[in-house]
């Protein structure tokens, strides 16, 4: 029984340690009444719990915070947010509010700064709703894009940052809708992870970033293909070293796409492509293969068990990779011949590539 009763004493000592933040909230005209506390999952509000307020309208709750995990954590009164908050671990947030959205509060800088965020974006709203004019929605538009990226830039390592990245003028299209805004968002998620390495909502934008990052390098190789009749691809080696097709010096290229973790396309390489390289490689011929298996650690495994003696990249995306979409490769292996800066011929396996390079190569 002592055993038990000192697990117990164990058990409820651990919880009482689980960090908090705690919010200490008065509403004005809300005297016993239902507040909804809400927490921000990525993209979707959870409901915490329902509190309801004293007969001066006060209500108090404590809010688990992880830490280094500051956590974005709403008030709701009758379908209205009535409090934004950021709150970081030992924190204790006094909210003043009213029952319409105005608020104030105090002992959390990171949700005074997000009060400041959400301002911004209300003004934004409410001058774009005011204004039929197309050329007056254009001109504000460009000044709230300059101060929020002004923002992102003064303010890249506070989580309030998060809010004005994801913002959206409707359900289709984002405030930064350039695909040089991955740019920003690159520069702003390495700024991030060097605070808050385990945020829910900094691995949320990574996903974006690296989303926006494959846009706007498909932006660039269809944009090369206009110049040199393909479109162009720059990858890591085994050795971290980019290669740029468009660069690659030979007469003929077999542009080839495989997975390093198939048996088949594995054994395609020694039964395939090694006879191809060594009776024509001599003569101007080379390979770029792009691995599509994500573990690149068993990608350069393989190259070098087998002493692959061509090009071999890998960027580690996987299907997701850009080169992938731009190639439209659906299934692999599957290959491209480039030869005189254009793309000659599209290959399933190896079939008809000898005739080809016979032609290019004699």
């Amino acid at each position: 029984m002592k055993s038990f009763k000192l697990l117990l004493g164990a058990a409820l000592l651990l919880a009482a340690c689980t960090p908090k933040a705690r919010i200490d909230c008065t509403v004005e005209g809300a005297p016993e009444s239902k507040v909804e506390v809400r927490l921000l999952d990525v993209n979707v509000y959870n409901v915490l719990d329902t509190v309801v307020t004293d007969a001066s309208g006060r209500m108090r709750y404590a809010v688990d915070v992880k830490p280094g995990q500051p956590e974005f954590v709403y008030l709701f009164r009758n379908g209205t947010k009535i409090a934004s908050l950021l709150l970081s671990e030992g924190e204790k947030a006094v909210v003043k509010a009213d029952t319409l959205g105005t608020f104030q509060v105090e002992g959390s800088p990171e949700s005074v700064r997000l009060a400041g965020v959400e301002d911004m974006i209300a003004r934004f709203t409410r001058e774009v709703n005011a204004t039929d004019d197309s050329r007056e929605i254009s001109t504000l538009f460009i000044a709230h894009y300059r101060e929020c990226t002004r923002y992102v830039l003064e303010n890249s390592k506070s989580l309030t940052v998060i809010p004005v990245l994801f913002q959206q003028l409707d359900a289709n299209t984002p405030v930064f809708c350039q695909y040089t805004d991955a740019i920003l968002f690159r520069n702003t998620l390495d700024s991030l992870k060097t605070v808050y390495p385990e945020s829910r909502y900094v691995k949320a934008l990574e996903k974006e970033t690296i989303r926006r990052e494959n846009a706007m390098q498909m932006r660039n190789l269809i944009g090369s293909a206009d110049t040199q009749g393909f479109p162009d691809i720059k990858m890591p080696d085994i050795n971290g070293q980019k290669v740029m097709l468009s660069e690659v010096d030979a007469k003929a290229i077999l542009l080839h796409f495989w997975d390093s973790s198939v048996a088949e396309d594995k054994m395609f390489n020694l039964d395939n492509l090694m006879p191809l390289w060594e009776r024509w490689n001599k003569r101007g011929f080379q390979i770029y293969a792009v691995d599509i298996n994500p573990d690149k650690g068993m990608w350069a495994s393989v190259v070098r068990a087998q002493k692959l003696p061509w090009i071999n990249v890998n960027d580690g995306l996987g299907a997701a990779s850009s080169a992938v979409m731009l190639y439209n490769v659906s299934a692999v292996p599957a290959s491209y011949l480039l030869a005189n800066g254009e793309l000659a011929a599209t290959l399933k396996g190896d079939k008809g590539l000898d005739k080809e390079l016979a032609n290019i190569l004699k």
